[in-house]
């Protein structure tokens, strides 16, 4: 394996543009495994003066009354909790002229309409989170290039434990958070809530479903748990 930086993704991904053209990239992996960050850290590394937006693909996620109705609250981020078709009619569109995105609220843990926001003229989309994987058909969503990120399962449920506690912490003062329900727990409790999250709900959902990525993803990169990456 050989070390590479946001810098060279940014690099990797610049060789691909099209002038005129707008450029679809995906970056998916675990939950917890660092998506987020790494589109931030790709789209300041690619040359300034490309016009650059991020989607997550959050926002694709179907509304909890939605999920709630289906009895798949408890299956957020599986593939049956998107919008698919939705999410691949934006995808596409990217390519043709002005998409409306949704978002979601990391506050109430629900998508936003409010929050949605219209794309127009990008010269390139980072599209981050799950929901990338390919279909039973093993076609994946329409996307240019697909990033995947890896790391070995203690790292992640690592980082995972990490930001559950912070979220959990950071509850403490503000009652409208999603976290505030689980502020009747102890420390420990919270920990090991956060651990059955993990092996109820996200591990299987990586196995299953995430990991499939990986067989069709145009670059792999595995992250260690000092977050450094290689390739």
């Amino acid at each position: 394996m050989t070390p590479v930086s946001p810098a060279d993704l940014a690099v990797r991904i610049a060789t691909h543009r099209r002038p005129g053209e707008t450029l679809v990239v995906g970056i998916t992996g675990s939950v917890a495994v660092g998506k987020t960050t790494l589109a931030r850290q790709i789209a300041e590394a690619l040359p300034a003066g490309l016009n650059v937006e991020i989607v997550s693909t959050d926002g694709f996620l179907k509304p909890n009354s939605v999920l709630e109705a289906a009895g798949l609250s408890m299956r957020k981020g599986f593939p049956e909790s998107y919008d698919r078709a939705a999410m691949a009619a934006a995808l596409a569109g990217l390519k043709h002229g002005a998409v409306k995105v949704p978002a979601y609220s990391h506050t109430s843990y629900d998508v936003d309409p409010a929050a949605a926001r219209t794309i127009t003229g990008a010269d390139v989309v980072l599209v981050e989170g799950l929901g990338l994987a390919p279909d039973a058909a093993g076609q994946r969503p329409p996307l240019d290039l697909l990033i995947y990120i890896d790391a070995d399962e203690d790292d992640i449920i690592a980082w995972f434990l990490a930001r559950f506690m912070g979220l959990w912490d950071a509850a403490a003062s503000d009652p409208s958070r999603f976290y505030a329900r689980f502020r009747h727990m102890s420390e420990g409790e919270a920990r090991q809530c956060a651990l059955s999250v993990w092996d109820g709900i996200n591990r299987p959902n990586w196995l299953e479903h995430i990991a499939l990525a990986r067989l069709v993803a145009d670059i792999v990169v595995v992250k260690a748990l000092d977050h450094s990456l290689s390739a």
